[in-house]
């Protein structure tokens, strides 16, 4: 398999706490996603934000790998509810990504609690944008089958 490559551009108009801007992808899978810095810190208001749009890279991605390493185990998924919650806050002289928490619930038969836990754990570890976040902010995982 040959290397992808994805783009997407932001144009911004004005400064930091007054301006806004908008995001587009390369694709055409969404255009003009509107960001400012209320979006960011206060509430969204139809907005986005940066934090928001690796939220849905992290839980898109880890639902991947998580679907491959439950694959692997020999227990293909029926279904992954994944959520990824992107913390974003200050830091001395400036503002940080601190953490991505994922939720995970999943519906997988043949597969006990402790189980479907140790795979998410090892999805988690195969999951490419986990690993372009890792050592740079806290990642977690927390798991459970779906009733």
């Amino acid at each position: 398999m040959a290397n992808a490559e994805r783009t997407a551009t932001a144009v911004w108009h004005g400064n930091l706490f007054k301006g806004s801007g908008a995001v587009n992808s390369g694709s055409g899978a969404f255009s003009n996603l509107a960001v400012d810095w209320r979006a960011r810190t206060e509430s969204p208001n139809g907005e986005t934000s940066p934090e928001e749009l690796i939220a849905a890279a992290h839980a898109a991605c880890y639902a991947m790998a998580f679907s491959n390493a439950l694959d692997q185990a020999g227990h293909a998924p029926q279904e992954l509810d994944v959520t990824a919650k992107v913390e974003f806050g200050p830091k001395e002289g400036g503002f940080e990504i601190k953490s991505s928490h994922l939720t995970v619930k999943g519906k997988v038969p043949g597969l006990n609690e402790d189980q479907f836990k140790k795979l998410a754990q090892e999805g988690e570890q195969g999951c490419p944008v986990s690993n372009a976040l890792r050592n740079n902010i806290k990642i977690t995982v927390d798991a459970s089958l779906a009733s």
